[in-house]
């Protein structure tokens, strides 16, 4: 497992992260990636598992926020809507966003088996395009690369140039999976947010590092001169918000984002999900509903902290990435040798 950009003395923010420092810290959640390379591809697949629960049943509270929209997402619409989680959410390439799909339709139908019955269902899949270093066209993810990411699925999961994150370029530089982690009290209560992005935009020259115009500072590269791509961010937490404050908390993703150099470019996707663990929706006889919610006069720590895991996130994405050479013919480095010598 590669380095994350703590081991070269950045720290992001006050806040303090959980014991991994990863989207997983979140109680019964998990990561599962499945990772193609060969003479043809240079991509994957990788799944967020929300809970051990079939959530299908016991649907979990969602959201989602787009700040910009040159995506293929599937799923959002429904979440929108019903602000609920049903499936759990898969990231992969661009072209490969209908087969995953279907997939996860089946992973469903397998989950609930005889006992839960399957009429409708609503998949959440994200993309970003690997195309630079993969032969997207080959749409090579199939419905057995999904079901081992589900096999493979952890806590301590790897970074970097992995499962969805394979063939993915940030900055100019690799790219791919990065994920932190924020501990919050409220009344006496310890509370955990997590974030997970699959990074692949910005322009090298915007590149910031806590503040730091280190992409200014890189020389000796080619560098991406546009700020395209698309950029995937996943929010989990076990805090009690609603759908509608789950998306409030979604929108400080965004500070994060914008903290690293992205200008959010014509070309760029940039699309956040996020739900919470702390009020299943799980089947009752009642037609009334309780739930507990977060006090809206204490939601500003979380909009902080969901902040500081978005820029960490992003970064560890790129300290974990090795140099990779795709199928394509193109190259891209590691961010790692600069920060050597930069920091």
């Amino acid at each position: 497992m590669n380095q994350r950009i703590r081991a070269y003395g950045i720290s992001i923010g006050e806040g303090t992260p959980g014991p991994l420092n990863k989207i997983t810290d979140v109680p019964g959640v998990l990561v599962g990636h499945e990772t193609i390379v060969n003479e043809r591809n240079c991509t994957g697949v990788t799944v967020i598992v929300p809970s051990p629960h079939n959530i299908f049943r016991d649907k979990l509270t969602a959201a989602s926020f787009v700040l910009n929209g040159f995506g293929k997402s599937q799923g959002l619409v429904q979440i929108d809507e019903l602000g609920t989680l049903e499936t759990p959410i898969a990231l992969t390439n661009t072209l490969n966003v209908g087969l995953v799909h279907d997939a996860l339709v089946e992973y469903t139908i397998r989950r609930c088996g005889q006992t839960i019955p399957v009429r409708s269902v609503n998949p959440v899949v994200c993309e970003c395009n690997d195309g630079e270093l993969n032969r997207i066209c080959e749409r090579a993810v199939t419905k057995e690369h999904v079901f081992r990411a589900f096999e493979n699925a952890c806590r301590d999961f790897d970074e970097g140039d992995t499962g969805a994150g394979k063939g993915m370029v940030c900055y100019g530089f690799k790219g791919g999976i990065g994920s932190a982690s924020r501990l919050l009290t409220v009344d006496g209560v310890t509370y955990t947010i997590g974030v997970l992005v699959l990074a692949n935009h910005g322009c090298t020259s915007d590149l910031q590092m806590n503040g730091r115009a280190i992409g200014k500072e890189i020389e000796g590269i080619e560098p991406s001169v546009t700020d395209s791509g698309s950029i995937i961010q996943i929010l989990a937490t076990d805090l009690p918000l609603s759908d509608r404050q789950l998306k409030r908390v979604l929108k400080r993703l965004g500070v994060g984002l914008i903290r690293t150099g992205s200008f959010l470019g014509h070309g760029s996707g940039d699309i956040m999900v996020g739900f919470s663990t702390a009020n299943p929706l799980t089947p009752q006889d009642s037609s009334i509903r309780t739930i507990r919610i977060l006090a809206e006069n204490a939601i500003d720590p979380v909009f902080r902290l969901a902040a500081e895991c978005a820029e960490e996130a992003i970064l560890n994405a790129l300290a974990a990435a090795s140099s990779v050479t795709g199928p394509t013919g193109r190259s891209v480095h590691a961010l790692t040798p600069w920060l050597k010598r930069l920091l």
